[in-house]
């Protein structure tokens, strides 16, 4: 029997858990699965808020019809058309013909592209209302958060901010869907990872919608994944502010590496001596060859520090190492401390590139990029530990 435990007066969370899916958006690894967020407003106007992946659909109308028990639907607000979210609206519209849904204009258009549904449509524009009964959404556009249709919905009673994809994580919800009763420390690494893949690129939008949201007395966030932030909202609040000022959370430094024969890591070994000689204690090290780039990018975001090491590779860069680079450039990550190192055999190619990335991102470049040529003997060990002796220091002087 589904358990009717309500978020607020006759406000049901009806989400499903994906157990199943062994990569988000078919790329993204989900060791903890992924959770779908739907709510369920019982008042004058029974009014459904966003939908699940339509793989657990039949899920998903059990637990709508367990609470409204042979009633009907007359909203649908769509804050957010991906198909993760939007995938059921079409057997929601079968189910509850009558229903109109709530969107802004370009909602529409993908709602006709992806459903072929363009009448039975109540329009909203920023800062419009819609009254369910007692209670009253207010709806406030945040496009780009992460597609160009998003927006949020307001409701003013319980003051609960419906947020779309903005403040979700990866992971199932375990047992209880409110953060109040769940051990949520599996979810602040998840969240971040969440956010550098999925939203990392659209910075100044985020804030943009930030902005909005601070003119609001938010007390309940009820994203489209993870959990209904109540007890833990400001600190969500918080970390998208720091994210989306790509302003790192604490100090430390990646160190993200590629290595055919081993002479690279043997570099990268020397370079984290160096910065923990320097006394930074959080150093994370990556092998691109072993770790999804995801799990790297989360920790760019983390961290002040970056450093990247790169055989030479046809005349170029090592292939993982590559795609590290282009993930980092596609999201425009900022405020960065850089440096890198490298290794070849009889062309030396990839540390004057990952060199010249430095440039590329606005980064500032510390301490001299060290290039190996063949075995790594003494004299390079000790220019990669000084390599790491420089980074520590730089970070050092920001404390």
């Amino acid at each position: 029997m589904y358990n009717r435990k309500t978020i607020a007066d006759n406000i049901f969370y009806v989400g499903v858990n994906d157990r199943q899916k062994n990569l988000f958006e078919n790329y993204l690894p989900l060791p903890g699965g992924v959770a779908y967020n739907s709510y369920l407003i019982i008042d004058e106007k029974i009014t459904l808020i966003d939908t699940v992946d339509a793989s657990l659909a039949d899920v998903y109308l059990a637990k709508i019809e367990a609470v409204l028990q042979g009633r009907a639907i007359d909203y649908l607000i769509v804050n957010h058309m991906e198909p993760d979210h939007a995938g059921s609206i079409g057997l929601l519209k079968q189910k509850y013909p009558n229903l109109q849904i709530v969107g802004n204009r370009k909602t529409f258009d993908m709602l006709n592209g992806y459903f072929g549904i363009n009448t039975q449509l109540h329009e909203v524009k920023e800062g419009d209302t819609l009254s369910l009964g007692k209670r009253t959404l207010t709806f406030y556009m945040a496009p780009m958060v992460h597609w160009p249709e998003v927006m949020v919905a307001y409701e003013n009673s319980d003051k609960i901010l419906f947020s779309a994809d903005a403040f979700g994580t990866f992971g199932t919800v375990d047992g209880d869907y409110l953060d109040a009763c769940i051990n949520t420390d599996k979810y602040w690494d998840e969240m971040r990872r969440y956010y550098a893949c999925i939203v990392g690129k659209f910075g100044a939008p985020t804030q943009n919608a930030l902005k909005k949201i601070a003119t609001l007395d938010v007390q309940i966030i009820c994203s489209t994944h993870g959990p209904v932030w109540k007890q833990e909202r400001e600190k969500v609040v918080d970390l998208y502010d720091k994210w989306s000022r790509y302003e790192a959370e604490e100090e430390g430094v990646v160190i993200a590496f590629g290595s055919m024969y081993g002479h690279t890591q043997q570099l990268t070994e020397a370079v984290a001596e160096g910065i923990t000689a320097e006394g930074i204690k959080n150093v994370v090290i990556y092998n691109v060859s072993k770790t999804d780039t995801s799990f790297i990018l989360s920790d760019i975001f983390r961290y002040k520090g970056l450093i990247i090491g790169s055989p030479t590779y046809m005349g170029g860069i090592y292939p993982l190492i590559e795609q590290l680079l282009f993930s980092i450039e596609h999201r425009g990550i900022k405020n960065r401390l850089y440096s890198c190192f490298g290794s070849f055999t009889w062309a030396g190619a990839a540390t004057k590139q990952l060199t010249a990335f430095a440039q590329t991102m606005g980064w500032e470049l510390v301490g001299t990029p060290v290039e190996n040529k063949q075995a790594v003997f003494a004299q390079k060990y000790q220019e990669g530990f000084e390599l790491g002796q420089a980074m520590g220091q730089k970070l050092k002087s920001l404390r």
